[in-house]
């Protein structure tokens, strides 16, 4: 009869938007404190994400799917139950946005944002979550923004979006306080990552300003989450001082501040006034 101890597996971690930025940097940093992985993204990028992590000795399993169609969120969840091991941590991290005046983004690039950075949290929360209040164990990480906390001129659906992402997690982490699972929001402010490209915002101040490094977010949003806690609002000058602003200014105030950010100069850079 064997004496050895029977291994423990890795805790186990699903993080969505993982291909690059931010997503990308938290499964680094969960892959290098023990985690093994099962990332997602739609594009390209992620089998070549999904080698590097598995760099760091452990499981990675990547699986593309498009957040805006139900059928590829349902996948997702299928695929991570069908691994038969229990999810420890659920980072809701992949978001989009359309940047432009509100009248002159077509409609899809708007409504692309919502299934993105408002359905799919909320349908894979609401998969994931049972089996997790079900163990009274789990860790959950929604990606906010610090836009979340002004109205956002010029790019209204991402933060609009953003605010319902905070709003989401604090509500969840509040029904599930006597569960053993936790909720942490993350509110990073403007990031070094491909965002700006995407989001077709390249000619706006924001896009020419400095900004976070993805590795620094990603250590103090993995720090927070596997603390617990509540919110983590990314300890730069740039970020605590927009959520100051947020916190201090009237709507009219807070959305001609941002505005200033990130209304198109429509000369491809930041303007001279």
């Amino acid at each position: 009869m064997s004496t050895e101890p029977e291994m423990v597996p890795a805790p186990l971690a699903l993080v969505t938007g993982a291909s690059s930025g931010i997503g990308l940097e938290i499964a680094l940093r969960l892959a290098e404190t023990g985690h093994d992985l099962v990332v997602t993204a739609e594009d390209d990028g992620l089998a070549l994400a999904a080698d590097g992590l598995r760099q760091h000795g452990r499981a990675v399993r990547a699986v593309r799917a498009d957040l805006r169609r139900p059928e590829d969120v349902e996948a997702l969840v299928v695929d991570v139950v069908g691994t038969g091991r229990p999810l420890d941590l659920l980072v809701l991290n992949a978001g989009t946005g359309a940047g432009g005046p509100f009248l002159e983004v077509p409609l899809e690039d708007h409504l692309a944002t919502i299934e993105v950075d408002v359905v799919a949290p909320v349908r894979l929360a609401h998969a994931l979550l049972p089996a997790m209040v079900a163990r009274g164990a789990g860790r959950v990480l929604v990606t906010s923004s610090v836009a979340a906390l002004m109205p956002g001129p010029y790019y209204s659906t991402y933060a609009a979006a953003k605010a319902f992402d905070l709003s989401f997690a604090e509500a969840l982490r509040y029904e599930l306080r006597d569960t053993g699972v936790t909720v942490t929001a993350l509110l990073p402010g403007p990031t070094d990552t491909d965002f700006f490209e995407r989001a077709g915002m390249q000619d706006t101040r924001v896009a020419h300003s400095r900004k976070d490094d993805p590795a620094d977010v990603a250590r103090q949003a993995v720090d927070g989450l596997l603390k617990g806690d509540e919110k983590v609002v990314v300890r730069s000058v740039l970020a605590r001082g927009q959520a100051a602003a947020g916190a201090l200014l009237s709507d009219g105030a807070g959305a001609a501040l941002q505005a200033r950010a990130t209304e198109p100069t429509g000369s491809g850079g930041p303007d001279e006034g």
